[in-house]
């Protein structure tokens, strides 16, 4: 079901293009993945969503229709900047929260053991927020963002400061989201990350569209003339192949890029009787390669 439809969003502050005609979908059951380099234009549009900012032209519409006070409890929202109160204590800042979202006090109170549970931080249930780390504090944000149990859930970059046991302890959570058939963005530069829980990606690039498809098709699309190469011999013999447009050396290995319309038999071809070949298998693009490929163009080629 779609919750969420960004039509030909366009934003501008002075002379500076944040984010230039992007349009996407987002439907229940589903995480997608926002990103980019820093400036992009990812929490410019993530702002236009919630309604915090206008967009100079485009639609947003949430669940059928423009955002109003009617659907914000059924959108959980973890901005970038931290948006704590430092001197509250931890399970008041919580029940704040709740409360703002019209949640019974039994129910608040049970939703609130088991997050706090669920993150490890039950023993800082009294302290105050300033006194927790960084770390911990995501933690008690990202309860708050999604404590009220939200249709659409909205994370912008939600490792921030985590560990790399509480980074898997979140994507967890995401996935059990997922489970529970709600709709997921998640704007992050944690490619890896993003990686291994994102059903869609839609990357952006100086406010526009640089990407946009199910994570799987487009690390085929992109890693389709990509290999790995095991041999012995001489791998200058490699490098220096007109149709090898990229050569990474890994000791036992290496791993190149063939030219657009270059074939496996024509590489055979041109290593024939010049190295001994152990192993040749096609290579999945990371996601974070194909990232970087793919900025990197775009500053080629503005």
């Amino acid at each position: 079901m779609e919750v969420l439809k960004v039509e030909n969003v366009s934003k501008s502050f002075d002379e500076v293009h944040a984010v230039k005609d992007v349009s996407f979908t987002i439907e229940t059951g589903k995480i997608y993945g926002l990103l980019g380099p820093n400036g992009a234009g990812k929490t410019t549009t993530i702002r236009m969503i919630m309604n915090i900012i206008m967009p100079d032209s485009g639609k947003v519409t949430l669940f059928g229709q423009s955002m109003c006070d009617e659907l914000k409890p059924k959108i959980g929202y973890l901005p970038e900047e931290r948006g704590v109160y430092p001197k509250m204590k931890v399970r008041d800042f919580l029940k704040f929260l709740g409360e703002l979202h019209d949640m019974a006090s039994a129910e608040l109170d049970e939703k609130i053991d088991y997050w706090l549970n669920r993150f490890e931080i039950a023993t800082m249930n009294y302290f105050k927020v300033e006194e927790l780390s960084k770390g911990n504090q995501q933690k008690v944000q990202l309860i708050g963002s999604f404590l009220h149990d939200p249709q659409l859930i909205i994370l912008d970059e939600p490792f921030s400061g985590l560990d790399p046991v509480n980074v898997n302890l979140v994507k967890e959570i995401i996935l059990d989201f997922k489970k529970q058939d709600k709709a997921l963005i998640l704007s992050t530069h944690m490619m890896e990350a993003a990686e291994k829980i994102c059903d869609h990606v839609y990357l952006i690039n100086k406010g526009q569209k640089v990407l946009d498809g199910p994570i799987d098709e487009i690390q085929t699309q992109y890693g389709h003339n990509s290999m790995q190469l095991e041999y012995k011999g001489d791998g200058q013999v490699i490098k220096g192949l007109p149709i090898v447009t990229n050569f990474n050396d890994f000791g036992n290995f290496v791993e190149i890029q063939l030219k657009e319309g270059t074939t496996v038999n024509d590489l055979l071809k041109e290593l024939i009787n010049k190295i001994e070949i152990y192993r040749l298998q096609a290579k999945r693009s990371t996601l974070n390669e194909i990232f970087i490929s793919l900025v990197k163009g775009g500053e080629k080629d503005a």
